[in-house]
């Protein structure tokens, strides 16, 4: 087991490799750079001087010279060649520097560890809910099959699924924060202007009161994914000639169940939980720009809109990181809930 750990983390080396080389280039190849946004800011932002040497106004006529704009080249590391570049990102890197940020003008690491917080509690909260209630669900919907649990259980969740998350979740503002039906609950930031005055529990509440309904909206597809996952699977299961002998033997069903079928049916349920490492980002950007999160989704889309290539760099690298790690944990979750599989 150990070698095969120790092969998958250094065939993680190339793959990381390939992954920044590959975005690196599309991002650079990209219309539209941050020095071109930068002397757009210069022409309309008035005050600059212009090419014959007078000060610019704001009616959008002024110039910006050469001089300024290699200048900027210099300043943001565009005047050297591309592959020169990347190069000197990959020196950075080995010192977990990503450089700074364009649009916030201060290091990249800072600026995403300032976004963390709000990625960090929606995905840990999502999908430990999602497998608390999934799981069970599943499991029940399995033993019943057929039944009218089952099948009105079955109609909610489709219909759930078949709702786009960002979607429900404008229906949610406007039912049910937006003022015209109700106003129950807040929107925007995950806590309110008196937080820091409330006691624990005001402060747990407070929490709540702010993560339901994009929690809702954000857990909504995988709800209803992992649910039905688990429920096929565990039919699969009941059907098998293991289930059948166990029956035989006499032992309780509720042992042949639960401790029989449930453990090889959640094989295919633990091919997700190495997403808990991934979940810091997998937030959704529209449900971030919907109810005004400022978070790690929304962090991206801005820095791609504004072409911010360091923090663009920085949150492919991090996040190809966690991905690469969360499917080797995946691997070696199988070997724990099957001891018949063996990667050595």
């Amino acid at each position: 087991m150990l070698s095969y750990i120790l092969r998958r983390l250094l065939a993680m080396i190339p793959t990381l490799f390939g992954i920044t080389l590959i975005v690196f280039v599309i991002i650079n190849l990209a219309p539209g750079s941050p020095i071109e946004q930068k002397i757009q800011q210069l022409r309309f932002g008035g005050g600059i001087e212009n090419t014959g040497g007078q000060t610019g106004s704001n009616n959008g006529d002024s110039a910006v010279s050469e001089e300024v704009i290699e200048a900027l080249k210099k300043q943001y590391g565009f005047d050297k060649p591309l592959h020169i570049r990347y190069l000197l990102w990959l020196k950075n890197l080995a010192t977990f520097d990503f450089g700074e940020s364009f649009t916030y003008e201060e290091p990249v690491i800072d600026v995403i560890v300032s976004k963390f917080p709000v990625s960090l509690q929606f995905g840990l909260v999502s999908i430990f809910l999602s497998y608390l209630i999934c799981i069970p669900l599943g499991v029940l919907k399995a033993l019943k099959d057929g039944s009218r649990f089952d099948h009105i259980s079955s109609i909610l969740i489709m219909g759930m699924y078949s709702i786009p998350g960002f979607m429900l979740g404008i229906l949610l503002i406007v039912f049910f924060a937006g003022g015209q039906f109700f106003e129950w609950f807040p929107v925007g930031e995950l806590y309110s202007d008196a937080y820091d005055d409330l006691g624990f529990f005001g402060k747990v509440g407070d929490r709540l009161h702010h993560f339901i309904l994009p929690l809702i909206a954000y857990m909504i597809g995988q709800f209803t994914v992992l649910t039905m996952l688990q429920k096929n699977s565990m039919m699969d299961e009941i059907k098998k000639d293991y289930i059948r002998t166990a029956r035989a033997k006499g032992l309780p069903e509720k042992i042949v169940y639960l401790k029989h079928a449930l453990r090889n049916s959640l094989i295919p349920i633990v091919t997700g939980l190495g997403g808990f490492l991934s979940v810091f980002f997998a937030g959704s950007l529209l449900i971030e720009v919907i109810f005004n999160l400022d978070g790690m989704g929304q962090l991206g889309y801005q820095s791609i809109m504004e072409r911010d290539y360091n923090v663009v760099m920085g949150l492919i690298f991090i996040q190809s990181v966690l991905m690469l790690v969360g499917n080797l944990i995946s691997d070696l979750a199988y070997v724990v809930v099957d001891p018949r599989i063996d990667f050595s």
